[in-house]
């Protein structure tokens, strides 16, 4: 009774296996003759399996009429029969992708399956978001003016490329007698870079540090203060007077 139990549970397995290789195989088979009949010159099932699952191509559509859009111009061809829009799709040496399977009929557009595949890749490239970087700025309480001005220069760049700011001030010695001017250059750099960005978070003293980060604002919201200053020009008389005493 038990190996009579064991054997039955085997066939069914088996079955089960040979009913999915089946499946498979009949898909492929109807992408096959559906190519030899009328559509594309004949491609390996592989490159169907780089496509977004919910995108079928040629044989694999399963509606019996689709509307049809010229995906090169977005010229509208009208419903039309799967087996009038695969032989359209075909003349034009084109594929037929449903690229709205839920609406009625499904939308189709024909399209050059490589160039799809791409432009979908690039538009998902395109949403994702760059991945701003963490940039940094050190100050002292008693940096002088120029200093100063250069590194608030730096804290524009790095914010206009669209990265993060993150501003630290030291203090040395004595100078943690008196930290509220360092919270004062703080404020200062905070209210200098308030064009370019906002503060995602507020000075913070840690030990003997100060620390702030600025995340940039939107980029067209962005308006810079403090522009490199112009390169002197050379007199172009000075330069015809060194060249006559050289």
């Amino acid at each position: 009774m038990a190996r009579a139990l064991r054997s039955g549970r085997i066939a069914a397995a088996a079955k089960q296996s040979a009913s999915g290789f089946a499946a498979a195989d009949v898909d492929y088979a109807i992408e096959r003759n559906t190519r030899r009949n009328g559509a594309l010159p004949f491609r390996r099932p592989g490159d169907l399996n780089h496509l977004q699952p919910q995108f079928r191509v040629n044989g694999r559509i399963r509606a019996r009429e689709v509307r049809v859009i010229l995906g090169s111009s977005g010229q509208q061809l009208g419903v039309m029969k799967l087996s009038d829009a695969l032989r359209e799709a075909q003349s034009r040496g084109l594929d037929l992708v449903e690229v709205a399977p839920t609406a009625n009929p499904p939308v189709c557009k024909i399209v050059s399956l490589g160039k799809f595949r791409y432009d979908l890749s690039k538009h998902d490239k395109d949403r994702k978001p760059s991945g701003a970087k963490l940039k940094e700025i050190k100050f002292r309480v008693n940096i002088d003016e120029h200093d100063y001005l250069t590194k608030v220069r730096h804290g524009e760049e790095f914010l206009e490329r669209g990265n993060k700011v993150r501003v630290q001030l030291q203090f040395r010695g004595r100078e943690m007698a008196h930290q509220e001017f360092g919270m004062q250059l703080m404020e200062k750099v905070r209210d200098d870079l308030a064009g370019m960005s906002q503060v995602e978070m507020e000075p913070k003293i840690t030990g003997r540090n100060i620390t702030m980060t600025l995340t940039p604002l939107p980029a067209n919201r962005r308006k810079r203060r403090f522009l490199p200053p112009p390169k002197e020009k050379v007199p172009a008389a000075a330069d015809s007077q060194n060249g006559s005493n050289s």
